[in-house]
């Protein structure tokens, strides 16, 4: 054995590390009177204390906000994935089963991998054995091989059995398209790297397409007016029946416009000072082919002669009469598009003299596919810059408390309050 460079020493098995400071001195000769180091074997290496490493373990704010938002957009990704994969999943084992199964039995999904996917699919019946054995398999249901074959694996057993499924899919480029999309997404969220907002959107619009095609829409009848959001329709009775809330009335109409909110709507009831929403961006023609077409409108102004519009145009710091005028336009127009039915009784106008509180608009609230628009009168701000609540009626479960009674959501509470105000309110002849 002969010394090298650095005092590392060099033996027929290799090279040796040195011994590790001692960290009393730099000869390390008074770890060795004290029986420290000097007692470790020939050959180890004494690690560091981690005090001499000085490595930081503490996230700044800045480190927290990042992590956050990687979370959380991994969070929306993942919920769109797993609705994906069980959609894919239940819609593979509807149209493969009953044609193997039949010869089969359990081993029904082997057969179909056919040759072609021996490899795929026994590393997952192997997989399916070692959770049997460790108590993984939570849920009887998920006792199969095909719950252990991935999206990428069940996409193979579609592609392969193309003609199967063409009865039911006629899109399959635009299928096969979609999932390639929706693998970039996959990889990323399944080793937890950073996923940009740009590849989250576009993952959330090719998971909401796939559920299109494989046809799945139809659960929720509100669907077409206001498209659903896989993670509103998991969480959301954690914040009633609001899907989505904007910071004033423009950003609303660029996503939701005045026609895909109104138009083919069955009943549309409104309460507000002028309605500006639907007076300003919904044509008096559209409103007319609406009504004839058997949609029932009532609509509450207030009244423009009352002394709230007073009070109103001096918080808004506005000239006297300005309000007043603008709100009589609207009813004179709402009158005309009403004289223009065959059944006026269809459309009702209506004026209220007390204080406006907010400004709603519920359409198809009667029904199972409701979707409510509703304002706050702010003191300073006008009604196109003040916050937007988008509520989603009917077809969200009532909210349920702990240790109180069922509850229901924001849109069945404004309801309420616009029946309340319209039993006290006027007709306008």
């Amino acid at each position: 054995m002969k010394e090298a460079e650095g005092g590392a020493r060099v033996s027929s098995g290799g090279l040796e590390l040195p011994p590790g400071d001692s960290g009393h001195g730099d000869s390390g000769q008074e770890g060795d009177a004290a029986g420290g180091p000097a007692d470790v074997p020939p050959g180890a290496v004494s690690l560091a204390r981690p005090l001499e490493i000085g490595a930081e373990l503490e996230w700044d704010a800045d480190d927290w906000s990042e992590v956050r938002t990687r979370a959380q957009r991994a969070g929306r990704a993942y919920i769109w994935l797993n609705l994906v994969e069980q959609r894919l999943r239940a819609v593979v084992a509807a149209v493969l089963r009953p044609i193997y199964e039949p010869m089969h039995g359990d081993d029904w999904v082997v057969a179909a991998a056919g040759p072609a996917g021996q490899e795929w699919v026994q590393r997952a019946v192997a997989v399916r054995e070692v959770s049997r054995r460790k108590g993984y398999l939570l849920d009887p249901a998920d006792d199969n091989v095909l719950s252990f074959l991935t999206l990428p694996q069940l996409r193979e057993l579609m592609v392969q059995h193309w003609p199967c499924f063409e009865p039911y899919l006629d899109e399959r480029r635009e299928v096969e398209l979609v999932l390639d999309e929706l693998e970039v997404t996959r990889n990323v969220v399944s080793r937890n790297r950073a996923l940009s907002r740009t590849v989250l959107d576009q993952s959330e619009r090719a998971s909401a397409r796939l559920l299109e095609i494989l046809g799945s829409g139809a659960g929720m009848p509100s669907a077409q007016r206001l498209p659903v959001d896989a993670v509103e329709d998991l969480v959301g009775d954690r914040y009633a029946d609001v899907v989505s809330v904007h910071p004033d009335r423009v950003r609303l109409q660029r996503q939701i416009p005045a026609e895909d909110l109104f138009g083919g709507a069955r009943r549309l009831d409104a309460i507000g000072i002028g309605l500006n929403l639907l007076v300003q961006n919904f044509s008096g023609r559209r409103l007319v082919r609406l009504a004839e077409s058997g949609c029932r409108i009532r609509l509450l102004f207030l009244n423009p002669a009352s002394s709230a519009v007073k009070r109103r145009e001096r918080e808004l710091g506005i000239k006297k009469g300005e309000l007043s005028r603008s709100v009589e336009m609207n009813i004179l127009h709402m009158r005309r598009v009403r004289s223009r039915l065959r059944d006026p009784g269809a459309f009702e106008i209506q004026v209220f003299d007390e204080t406006p509180r907010f400004t709603a608009y519920l359409v198809d609230g009667d029904g199972p596919d409701g979707v409510g628009i509703v304002q706050s009168y702010l003191r300073r701000a006008r009604g196109m810059e003040a916050p937007v609540l988008v509520l989603r009626g009917g077809g969200r479960r009532p909210v349920v408390t702990a240790g109180a009674d069922t509850e229901h959501g924001l849109f069945e509470t404004y309801r309420e309050e616009f029946e309340s105000v319209w039993v006290d309110s006027r007709p306008v002849s």
